[in-house]
């Protein structure tokens, strides 16, 4: 391959025009020490690489438990919140609305089977620890539901051995006409 010198004068790998090559000019070696510098540049962008796939899989994978979890609970604070005896209805004060009235024992007991039911039907049982934390209905017309569970990455978890804890809260209110 032919390059223009400085003067114009043709060169050959970096030589003058006439000259013979050295081996070095034909090998496309420097002689200024640079060997085995492109092999460190390798492996840390490798390492780097590795590093980055593993750690956006880690957070991909909380963010899909995480609305798995919230899921759940959803679920468990609508079936909650349809868990009133129609006994209980009666007219409220303002106005003369006809409403559901709720009770914390029949909230508590209405999100314990939908999450039974719901872990025995599921295929794949990978919320770890499942706890029903707070199943308690305030104005005696909404559910609030708070479900927690333990996280651990899918790969390595040499940084979060134990994982981590996600808690989740729903809430939901029965619609009666």
């Amino acid at each position: 391959m032919r390059h223009q010198g400085r003067r114009g004068r043709p060169h050959l790998f970096g030589q003058r025009f006439g000259q013979a090559p050295t081996a070095d000019a034909c090998s496309g070696k420097r002689g200024s020490g640079e060997e085995g510098s492109t092999l460190i540049l390798i492996i840390f962008s490798a390492a780097l690489s590795l590093a980055l796939i593993l750690g956006v899989s880690a957070a991909t994978s909380l963010y899909l438990e995480r609305k798995r979890l919230l899921t759940l609970a959803d679920g468990a604070a609508l079936a909650a919140s349809e868990s009133f005896d129609l006994s209980s209805v009666g007219a409220n004060d303002a106005g003369g609305m006809v409403r559901p009235v709720l009770t914390n024992a029949a909230v508590s007991q209405a999100a314990q089977q939908y999450i039974a039911r719901a872990r025995a039907n599921a295929s794949d049982s990978r919320l770890e620890d499942l706890t029903l934390s707070k199943a308690v209905t305030e104005d005696g017309r909404s559910a609030t539901i708070e479900l927690a569970s333990f996280w651990r990455p899918p790969v390595v978890s040499l940084f979060l051995p134990e994982g981590v804890r996600i808690d989740v809260e729903s809430t939901a209110r029965s619609v009666f006409f």
